[in-house]
């Protein structure tokens, strides 16, 4: 009887173990904006640098983007206000340099540079979040960025398991 109560305690804690480890099934991602150039006045007549970038990322719900500036800022805005290049009313407002926004909901977000003259000259960008239907899981349209992130979430992942089976052979 003392056997038995004495495994079934082993595979409780087993499942335990199991199920804290199923967290790193859920991986986000951060992307760097303009990749390695960051948030920057785009040169003259590429004023569509950083919509490219967002169009060549998949972004989805609880995702980040990092914003790396220098003397600058980022402002998220209304759809309204970036298309004027308004900063008078930012829904979202940094200026740090290094400035990470979460991505909460599925949807268009705007975001434009706060320093006068910036956004006319093409600092500006909208990211499309994908809702989950729109998404599979078997999707790896991330980009490079969003791929090192994945790796670190394999690894996490790999990591629970290497835990989960020692434990289950140490305790069997």
């Amino acid at each position: 009887m003392a056997c038995m109560k004495n495994n079934t305690s082993k595979t409780m804690f087993l499942w335990l173990i199991f199920f804290t480890s199923l967290h790193c099934l859920s991986v986000s991602f951060e992307f760097q904006v303009g990749g390695n150039n960051g948030w920057v006045v785009p040169p003259v007549n590429d004023s569509k640098t950083f919509n490219d970038w967002a169009s060549e990322n998949r972004f989805q719900a609880g995702d980040t983007i990092r914003f790396k500036y220098k003397k600058d800022s980022v402002m998220e805005v209304s759809e309204e206000d970036y298309k004027k290049c308004n900063s008078t009313h930012p829904i979202f407002f940094s200026n740090t340099g290094n400035s990470l926004f979460r991505l909460q909901r599925s949807g268009s977000f705007y975001f434009i540079s706060g320093v006068s003259g910036h956004c006319q000259k093409g600092q500006r960008m909208i990211v499309k979040v994908i809702s989950e239907d729109e998404s599979s899981p078997g999707d790896n349209n991330k980009s490079s960025a969003g791929s090192t992130i994945v790796a670190v979430g394999v690894s996490k992942l790999v990591f629970a398991h290497f835990v989960f089976f020692s434990v289950a052979s140490y305790l069997f």
